[in-house]
């Protein structure tokens, strides 16, 4: 299995703003080589990264051997978001980019592998919001489409939030520590945080286990992410905006897959989306994962989740 960082230098890619640079994208590949089994895209979220199976795979719940990804099956490839970091390479000006820039690269990186057609195009949250943008500049690009916790276009709601973050993120005393401890509030829900901490003082530190629980997420995001990474991918969640009058033309069966409980992509948004999908597009269909947690249930709730992507990837 090849799980070593792959390298691609696209020259004079232009972007929406116009300006024209050259991208340095970095790709991990698990399973089959290229073109010898069909091939799954993932697409990762806010702090993720290509390395999405194995050991330390962020999704090895969901991807490996005899996984419901199941990479003695498929051929699994995952982009890095250029800037996220994950191969030392951060953008300079955050703004020149947007989700329809990244997925303009993706498209480019895969037509350097010579990769035209995807079994099956998978993301959750910001990683879904782009497999949008894929599809609607490739509309038959992949058989599969599996946005999970997201939406085609960002809500005021999303955007109220991620104006927070920009505030927390130029602040001068620990940015992206508070940023980090504002997301956690989003990604969660009261419900979750309530049941399981209870107002209980930590015996040790003689604070609020809940405070103390979300410090330990702002520090340890902080030793592995950075701040400009972080802004990046906010600026890049404002930016979701992917033309409704493309979707009629994607190819792919939609299996839109939402949270109950979700506070940042909320599914009574995803519910008014597979409405509108449903009428332009049969092929379209909902699923919902039950949760306390909220939207990183799609990171927590595996049962449920591996029990949807069961059905779509071997259920006929």
């Amino acid at each position: 299995m090849e799980t070593s960082l792959q390298h691609l230098l696209l020259k004079t890619q232009k972007l929406v703003s116009g300006k024209i640079l050259d991208i340095k994208l970095s790709y991990q590949i698990f399973g089959p080589a290229l073109h010898s089994a069909p091939v799954v895209m993932v697409n990762h979220a806010l702090t993720g990264n290509s390395n999405v199976a194995g050991e330390n795979g962020w999704w090895k719940s969901v991807i490996g051997e005899n996984k419901v990804i199941d990479t003695t099956i498929f051929t699994v490839i995952c982009f890095n978001i250029p800037g996220n970091g994950f191969d030392g390479t951060l953008v300079e000006n955050v703004e020149d980019f947007t989700t329809k820039d990244i997925a303009a690269i993706f498209l480019n990186g895969l037509s350097l592998l010579n990769i035209s057609k995807l079994h099956t195009l998978i993301g959750g949250s910001l990683g879904g919001a782009i497999g949008w943008e894929l599809l609607a500049e490739n509309p038959d690009l992949a058989e599969n489409f599996i946005p999970i916790a997201c939406d085609y276009r960002t809500t005021d709601w999303l955007h109220a939030q991620c104006l927070v973050q920009q505030f927390l993120l130029n602040h001068q005393d620990q940015p992206l520590q508070k940023a980090r401890i504002h997301a956690m509030l989003c990604y969660r829900t009261p419900l979750s945080l309530n049941e399981r901490f209870k107002n209980e003082i930590h015996p040790e530190k003689q604070i609020l286990k809940s405070h103390d629980w979300l410090n330990f997420h702002g520090e340890k995001l902080k030793e592995r992410f950075s701040l400009k990474a972080y802004h990046l991918m906010n600026h890049l969640l404002m930016s979701i905006n992917t033309e409704e009058k493309k979707l009629k033309d994607i190819s792919a069966h939609i299996h839109l897959i939402a949270v109950d409980s979700d506070l940042f992509f909320p599914a009574v948004e995803m519910r008014k989306s597979y409405a509108f999908l449903r009428g332009i597009n049969s092929k379209t269909f909902y699923h919902e994962i039950k949760s306390v947690h909220g939207h990183d249930a799609f990171l927590m709730e595996y049962g449920q989740l591996n029990q949807i992507l069961n059905t779509i990837f071997h259920e006929k």
